[in-house]
Formats: structure tokens, sequence, C-alpha cells
């Protein structure tokens, strides 16, 4: 038997796809389109809802990893161009592992919920904050000067500490975070790996020294690593780095390395 006799006439596979769609839309929460089913209007309000859905984490709604990783990419560039400060903060919920343990992986899903509404609400709407994998949590905060990156860090762990979460009726826990924090190096053509290496570095350290605490690299300059340094002249690291751009910073500013 001809094997095109069991494929969808084209109007069938269309509604298929539609159905599908909406499917997606309603199990996240998401309202369908107004309007005509199948109007121009009604079709690319779909369409940008599923952009929109394919850009955030699932249980939190915050932006996922892939949006992050985007943002964080954009961000870098224009750090390189303008000079500006740019900020990033790694965040971990401390002992995750026991809440889960302790009140199962509902609770902990609770836990994740209040912590990602907790961060949103620290930090400025132009900010972007992401959940990028388990417990662990992400905030990109451009034009952030160096004087305020503690500041900022450590409202985020106050407000996580003090933000009560229902895991079960009639009862409430309160989780901490740990909070690492580099800022990008301003002037010169670094990566957004090289970024996440040096907050996840603080982030560690944070985890090393007790938890529930911040820690930053000790210069708000880090100094200009040696992969770094080839991307910036595009050649041997041995060379003398390129004079900084007028008004740019000429020695790394001092840094407080915790709250």
């Amino acid at each position: 038997m001809d094997s095109r006799t069991h494929r969808p006439t084209e109007p069938a596979a269309h509604a298929w796809r539609l159905d599908t769609a909406l499917s997606l839309l309603r199990h996240a929460g998401l309202p369908v389109p107004a309007g005509e089913p199948g109007s121009p209007a009604y079709l690319q309000e779909l369409v940008d809802q599923l952009v929109a859905l394919s850009s955030r984490d699932a249980l939190t709604g915050l932006a996922n990893r892939r949006n992050f990783e985007m943002a964080l990419a954009r961000e870098v560039d224009r750090v390189a161009r303008s000079g500006e400060s740019a900020l990033l903060l790694m965040v971990d919920i401390d002992h995750f592992k026991r809440v889960n343990d302790t009140h199962g992986h509902a609770a902990g899903d609770d836990v994740i919920r209040a912590v990602g509404r907790a961060l949103a609400e620290s930090v400025r709407p132009m900010d972007l904050v992401a959940r990028i994998g388990g417990e662990e949590f992400a905030i990109l905060l451009p034009n952030c000067p160096a004087a305020f990156g503690p500041q900022v860090a450590g409202r985020v762990r106050q407000r996580v500490a003090r933000t009560p979460v229902s895991v079960a009726e009639g009862l409430q826990i309160t989780v901490t975070v740990s909070v690492g924090g580099a800022f990008a190096p301003q002037w010169v053509r670094s990566t957004p790996a090289l970024w996440i290496e040096r907050s996840d570095r603080q982030l560690y350290r944070a985890k090393a020294e007790g938890r529930d605490r911040v820690c930053f690299e000790p210069m708000a300059m880090p100094q200009v690593s040696l992969e770094e340094r080839e991307l910036l002249l595009g050649g041997s690291a041995g060379t003398p780095a390129a004079p900084a751009p007028h008004g740019a910073p000429s020695t790394p500013v001092a840094q407080d390395s915790s709250e």
C-alpha cells in the first residue's frame, strides 16, 4: 500500500500543529490568544507567546539558561565597547538537598519558586534573573557601579533569608542562599564563560566559608586573564596590554571581598 495514503492532509496537519501549540500554552498556565482562531492577529499572538515560553523556566517563570546565555553574550560585547560596569551574581540555595529529603520534592519546588520571586523583587526591572539549573540562579545587572555591587548582593541574600516558604499546611520554613559576584572586565573583549567562571569561583568561596554570605572578587576590575588578553590583542599574550581608552580606569579599584 502506498504510504502516502496515511499522511494527514495539509489542513489536518495544520490543525494538529495548532492544537499542540495551544496545549503547550495551557500546560504552562498561559492564556490562549484572543480573537478569531486562525486569523493573522490570532496566529501572531500565538507565535509571540510561544517565543516567550521558549525563553522562560517552566517552574519559576524566570529566564531560562538559554535566554540567560544570550543576554550574557550581549552584555559582554556591550561592556567591551562602552566600558560601563556590569555585574554578574551567581546564587545557590544552601542545603537544598536537605529540604527535599525532609519535606519532599514538591516542597523543594515551592522553595525554588519562592527564592526566584525573592530574587526578582530584589533587583531592578532592567536586571535579568534566571534559573540556570536545579537550585542555582544567576542575576545579570547592567550599568551597576562597582561601589553598589556588594550592597545589591547583600540585599538579595537578606531578602531570601527573610522570606518564609509554605511547604505544608501550617508549616513554613526559611532558606538561605550563597552569592558570588564578579564584574565584567571593562574595555576588554572577554567571553561569557570566563565571566561565569569568575562569579562561580566566588560562589564556591561563599559556600566554603560557611554559606549564607556574599563573596566578591578582590578587585572591582579583575586582572585581565591570559585568555582575555589574547582575545583583546588578537595574538600573543606576551605582548604588553594596550593602553586603556580615554576615561577608562588605569588601575584596579579595591573591593570588599565579602559582606
